[in-house]
């Protein structure tokens, strides 16, 4: 796809894209047909021989308010877009339809971005929440502005985490639970300094700071770039991170298929009371009722 409804694709100076989430009157709230799109973006970058970095930006005071509240198009994304895993079903009764999306365009999307060969660089301002964290966590970098708020409020849904589950691998262990526990904002110099951010920078000079990192590194030769990168991606996984995260996928699920069976809804109902949100706004059981509250927190 050359033209994007809600991305914009630039190349700013010569070996680095930049893929921009253009939605701020949504506060780049996540709908699948931006995520599709994202990903297409994604390709394009990494299938150009003449790219060596990729930014991960977005338009707008808030980097992403996570999903999207009003997905009207959310089924018709698998007909728009391929699907770039094997799982089907989408729409099938029971666990298996919620099941199998969630598979394919939250937790198989976000990994594989993880592993694209290229370096990458997220850069975040404002609100990065839930959904939004599983753009920024699969970057290799991440450059926040002195603005930049993240917070994981999945666990105030009665929902275990998102669907890809990272914080213990970005916070450490003891940090990444009072993060969940507490659905705690972190601010971006406390992020930097449990590692889940590598820069702190001033919000006006964010797209500067982060364009000459990208310049800088890809100064480098490519190759030495993406074997050096699948190195420490490897290294990562042979710590058990692939393991840690189907579990944490599953456990997502467990939640989702929990709170079905007790209110008729994957998310307690409970917490879209408080926000003040109509159940009827949300469609039962086709995962909807988690995108409304995560967008709701923007």
């Amino acid at each position: 796809m050359s033209d994007f409804e809600f991305i914009r694709y630039e190349v700013p100076a010569p070996k680095v894209a930049r893929i921009v989430l253009a939605r701020p009157e949504k506060r780049n709230a996540q709908s699948y047909h931006l995520l599709y799109e994202l990903n297409a973006a994604f390709d394009k970058a990494a299938q150009d021989d003449a790219i060596s970095v990729i930014i991960l930006a977005a338009d707008g005071s808030d980097f992403s308010s996570g999903h999207d509240l009003k997905d009207t198009r959310r089924m018709q994304a698998f007909v728009d877009f391929d699907t770039v895993g094997t799982w089907c079903g989408f729409g099938c009764a029971g666990a298996e339809g919620p099941v199998a999306v969630e598979q394919e365009v939250y937790l198989g999307l976000s990994e594989r971005w993880r592993n694209i060969a290229k370096p990458t660089i997220a850069e975040v301002q404002g609100k990065c929440i839930a959904g939004g964290l599983m753009l920024a966590w699969p970057m290799d970098l991440i450059v926040a502005g002195e603005s930049a708020i993240f917070r994981n409020n999945t666990i105030e849904m009665g929902v275990s985490g998102t669907e890809f589950f990272h914080e213990p691998w970005e916070l450490g262990t003891r940090k990444a639970k009072e993060f969940m526990f507490t659905a705690m904002e972190l601010s971006a110099a406390e992020a930097a300094q449990h590692g889940m951010v590598n820069r702190v920078v001033p919000d006006a000079e964010l797209m500067e700071y982060t364009l000459a990192l990208a310049e800088r590194i890809a100064r480098m030769q490519l190759f030495a770039l993406k074997l050096a990168k699948g190195a420490v991606n490897a290294a990562q996984d042979r710590m058990g991170r692939k393991d840690s995260l189907a579990i944490g996928f599953a456990h997502h699920q467990l939640t989702h298929a929990h709170n079905r069976e007790l209110f008729g809804y994957g998310i307690d109902p409970s917490f879209m009371d408080k926000l003040g949100y109509a159940r009827a706004s949300v469609q039962p059981g086709d995962g909807s009722e988690q995108a409304a509250t995560e967008g709701a927190q923007a």
